[in-house]
């Protein structure tokens, strides 16, 4: 199976670059937003408790997350492969699903790391934010979950570099060619 992690901060684009790498690779994607989102929406307990968290800005207990992916995960019959679009965000994370997919006999075959400058995700995070709705992107807390992102998620580009897993995708310019970059790394480990 063709597992992929794709890291950024907020506004780099890994929802845009997963709907892309679903299309052509077909394998499934996990977007932990869209599972917390879709939780919150329909105002189950685990939905609840994580609109606290992410009201404050702050990152879900890796507890939580880890039993939510193992179920969606576990659900994909003869899947291709996955992306994990949101998670990991700690080293904690990473481990623990590695634990995960290794109970499974898998294991993370690429973590591709969008980069983007912070000035370009405050306007992409702030235009979305005025063309979708989202709560969550506006000034104020955008720049709380950079803050998180590159306190406690940053850590992780070393942690895949040590596990020979890590992919440096420039993610400003031209979305054809950042896509383009996206598939020359996940070819290479196909």
């Amino acid at each position: 199976m063709l597992n992929i992690v794709i890291f950024g901060a907020p506004g780099s684009g890994k929802g845009t670059q997963s709907e892309k790498i679903v299309e052509k690779y077909g394998i499934n994607h996990i977007s932990t937003g869209d599972v917390l989102r879709a939780e919150m929406k329909n105002g189950t307990e685990l939905g609840k408790t994580a609109k606290g968290y992410i009201d404050q800005g702050q990152l879900i207990p890796d507890e939580l997350m880890i039993d939510i992916l193992a179920s969606v995960f576990d659900s994909f019959k003869d899947s291709k492969g996955v992306i994990f679009d949101g998670f990991p965000r700690t080293i904690a994370q990473a481990e623990a699903l590695k634990k995960m997919l290794a109970e499974r006999g898998q294991e993370v075959s690429v973590m591709l790391d969008l980069d983007v400058p912070e000035e370009e995700l405050m306007k992409r995070l702030i235009k979305r934010g005025q063309e979708s709705g989202r709560a969550d992107d506006n000034e104020e807390t955008i720049k709380k979950r950079l803050v998180v992102y590159h306190s406690q998620t940053a850590p992780l580009i070393d942690w895949y570099k040590q596990e020979g897993k890590y992919q440096h995708i420039q993610g400003l310019g031209v979305l054809e060619e950042i896509f383009a970059d996206v598939c020359k790394a996940i070819d290479a480990v196909k």
